[in-house]
């Protein structure tokens, strides 16, 4: 009886369209013209331009960014030698992986071929296709020749992934775990069980980052290869140990590390307690491995463990590796996969384990926090900044050891275009945050006492967002730090009620009680705001101390802005404040207000709002196409209402902003989609173009609308971003995820950056 598993994956391969991959035109083919362009006649041009000069087959095809998975289906995942044809659901898999990974186009090639010489022969014939070969479950000994004998006839990079995949990311956790222990790696003794494609790769990588060859131990089916072995081929022989060790057993024995490559259950707790302290264990025989993780951590307290499986912490698993290596050599052009790029990949990996994870890592993995320790060496597979650490690091070691064909020149651009290929960051984010580093400002988070605050202070940080300011209990938060090991020992932490003297506070008091004794604040009511943690972020920006000021995470929206209006107040233009949203949706970011602040607003207040937004979207670069929405269109709802008011409000907007992109009042429809409002009113001043500005005509319908979209996932939310204030004072919605809070951040460093340009 097979099992639901079994019956979950063939499903999984036959529904719908079977297989897991198909291929998709890039160019525009709905017309005949396009059709002649892409192929006859117009297909000759680019055909001429190769013919003349080579090169240009980056430019005008997609071998630039095409890799083949190349297998004879030998040695296929833990499967053995099932031939080319049931091998290929695994290639078509390898195939999905360095696309959803890294965007790297794939065919797989699956070749019915065992003798090595063909199937060299095979590659090097369909080379010319392809940008980069990647070689997959391939038996070894033949890997190596057929590897080695392509490397030198091919000018693409060819991988082994089965060989050097697995070597790179358990490198990287071995660093790590050194580090951890506090051991030197040319001091210690590495036990390798297994002496096929992997373990011969694992062994050549480590002695290359400085493991002595005499310290490896290497064992396969039979036991130890050593002197007496006459039965090792070429490859083995490179692993002979002059050691008088015969079994796993006594190998193991004040080992340090032990690395499995093998089959399930043949290490046990006795052969673990034997080692040296703080013994590293890689066991990654799959789904078994050599010694289950359980019965590893219960034989010693100070274990180290990683594993091939997704289900325990420190899964060596290869997709960490070969999509973004790959994807680093195709964007400098590398003629190969060189050891200074394979140990880049290495050091890239483990220098990411140690640095802040993201939130939606974390959520991911439904864990709450997760930082660098014993249970977390290795960074996790779903990390979107695998492709901005690992592949940067691959095309730059290319560059530097002088196998790359087309140097990149401007790396916060490539950067940007590695984020932007997978969708990880909208282009407007990118811009904000990028503008933010230019000038890191001082930013107060008046929320201090959580979690997430204390994530997001971490992030901008180590992005060079801001410059953050902790207002909270000192003691709250240093326990907070010290439970989820995060250090945040270089940032300042103001705890109000403790750091504060009486003269400091009668000084800061002063300062409110001026602006608000002629609005009924006695000096003795200043004199307590000083002990609120809002009150005092924003004394804090209004007399200089800081530039920027963000709370609100565990208080109402209300309640968060009345201290900003109080302390800093606004802009003398502007006799209001409103609040703003950008939307970032597949056609590009949508700027929604009034969200948060006027709950029936009179018309000059949504013109003000208005002329508030159009300010903010070009502080962006961005040129505002502003519509004012309601349920009627241009007048013909003739009471009393919205309609009416938001009909006032362009009125004042044509008069006193002619050259303000701006018209309505008008329903969603015809506000988002210009073809169809240019055919019933062409009229307006938007013409045919779609609005990128919603003005809604009262909080209820903005709130609303904002909170549908961003809940059913057709649109992230940045915001919200409060409009209208003197200085750079922004108030979180309740709960707010990290990634929300250091969005805001940003924004709230821009303003600050801006008003620093206006003053001065």
């Amino acid at each position: 009886m097979k099992n639901s598993v079994y019956e979950d994956a063939l499903w999984y391969h036959q529904k719908g369209r079977p297989g897991k991959i198909e291929v998709i035109p890039t160019k525009p083919h709905d017309t005949q013209y396009d059709l002649s362009l892409a192929y006859t006649p117009g297909v000759a041009q680019p055909c001429h331009e190769i013919e003349q000069n080579p090169e240009d087959v980056y430019k005008y095809t997609s071998k630039g960014n095409l890799v083949a998975v190349v297998s004879n289906g030998t040695a296929v995942l833990g499967l053995g030698d099932i031939g080319a044809l049931a091998g290929k659901p695994v290639m078509e898999g390898k195939s999905m992986l360095f696309k959803i990974f890294a965007d790297v186009d794939v065919f797989d090639i699956e070749v019915n071929e065992k003798d090595p010489q063909k199937l060299i022969e095979v590659v090097k014939a369909i080379a010319p296709t392809f940008g980069g070969i990647n070689l997959e479950d391939i038996k070894a000994p033949e890997c190596f020749e057929i590897e080695e004998k392509l490397k030198e006839v091919l000018n693409i990079p060819v991988f082994h992934d089965d060989q050097h995949g697995t070597a790179i990311i358990s490198a990287a956790g071995l660093l790590n775990a050194l580090e951890m222990s506090g051991k030197k790696i040319d001091e210690i003794k590495v036990v390798i069980n297994g002496a096929g494609a992997a373990a011969i790769s694992c062994a050549k990588l480590y002695i290359s980052l400085g493991v002595r060859k005499e310290h490896v131990v290497m064992l396969d089916s039979k036991g130890v290869l050593n002197k007496n072995r006459t039965d090792l081929n070429a490859a083995k022989q490179q692993f002979v140990t002059s050691k008088k060790l015969n079994t796993l057993k006594e190998s193991l024995a004040g080992a340090d590390v032990f690395l499995g490559l093998s089959v399930g259950k043949v290490v046990s707790v006795e052969m673990i307690q034997s080692m040296a302290k703080d013994p590293i264990v890689f066991a990654m025989a799959n789904p078994t491995p050599e010694i289950s993780y359980e019965e590893a951590t219960s034989a010693r307290k100070d274990v180290i463990m990683a594993t091939g499986r997704s289900d325990y912490p420190n899964q060596i698993n290869n997709v960490l590796g070969f999509p973004f290596i790959f994807r680093g050599a195709l964007d400098v052009r590398a003629r190969t996969i060189n050891e200074e790029m394979k140990i880049a990949a290495v050091k890239a990996l483990a220098d990411l384990a140690k640095k802040y994870v993201p939130e939606l890592v974390t959520k991911a993995y439904n864990m709450e926090n997760i930082v660098f320790g014993r249970d977390y060496i290795i960074p996790k597979p779903l990390d979107p900044r695998l492709i901005t650490t690992v592949s940067p690091a691959v095309a730059r070691a290319a560059m530097d050891s002088g196998v790359a064909g087309k140097p990149i020149t401007d790396w916060e651009a490539y950067e940007r275009e590695l984020g932007a290929r997978l969708g990880l960051e909208n282009k407007l984010v990118m811009t904000i945050c990028n503008k933010a580093r230019k000038d890191p400002k001082r930013v107060v988070f008046g929320d201090a006492n959580n979690l997430r605050m204390l994530k997001a202070a971490r992030f901008v940080v180590d992005q060079g967002i801001a410059k953050p300011i902790l207002l909270g209990s000192r003691k709250s938060i240093e326990q907070i730090l010290s439970d989820n090991k995060l250090e945040l020992s270089d940032v300042p932490i103001i705890d109000i009620f403790r750091d504060i003297s009486d003269k400091r506070r009668h000084e800061l008091a002063q300062v409110l009680y001026e602006k608000r004794k002629r609005k009924g604040m006695s000096f003795e009511e200043a004199l307590e705001k000083m002990y609120n943690n809002d009150y005092f972020g924003c004394i804090m920006v209004e007399t200089g101390e800081a530039d920027a000021f963000i709370s609100g995470f565990s208080r109402k929206y209300a309640d968060t802005i009345r201290p900003a209006l109080h302390v800093i107040g606004t802009k003398e233009d502007f006799n209001h404040i409103a609040g703003m949203y950008i939307l970032l949706t597949q056609k590009g970011p949508l700027f929604l207000a009034d969200t948060t602040v006027n709950s029936d607003p009179a018309p000059q207040v949504i013109a003000d709002t208005t002329v508030l937004v159009a300010n903010e979207v070009r502080r962006f670069k961005i040129e505002p196409r502003i519509a004012i929405l309601s349920y009627s269109n241009f007048g013909a709802f003739k009471g009393k209402g919205s309609p009416v008011r938001a009909s006032e409000a362009v009125k004042i907007l044509h008069r006193d902003y002619p050259n303000l992109l701006v018209d309505g009042e008008m329903q969603a429809n015809y506000a988002l989609n210009g073809a169809l409002r240019n055919r019933k009113f062409p009229f307006t001043k938007l013409g045919d173009q779609d609005a990128n500005v919603l003005i809604c005509p009262n909080l209820s319908s903005g709130n609303i609308l904002y909170k549908v979209l961003q809940e059913l996932g057709t649109a992230k939310a940045i915001g919200p971003i409060l409009l209208g204030m003197k200085k750079s004072v922004h108030v979180l919605q309740m709960e707010s995820s990290v990634r929300e809070i250091v969005n805001l951040v940003a924004i709230a460093v821009v303003d600050a950056q801006e008003a620093d340009e206006t003053t001065n």
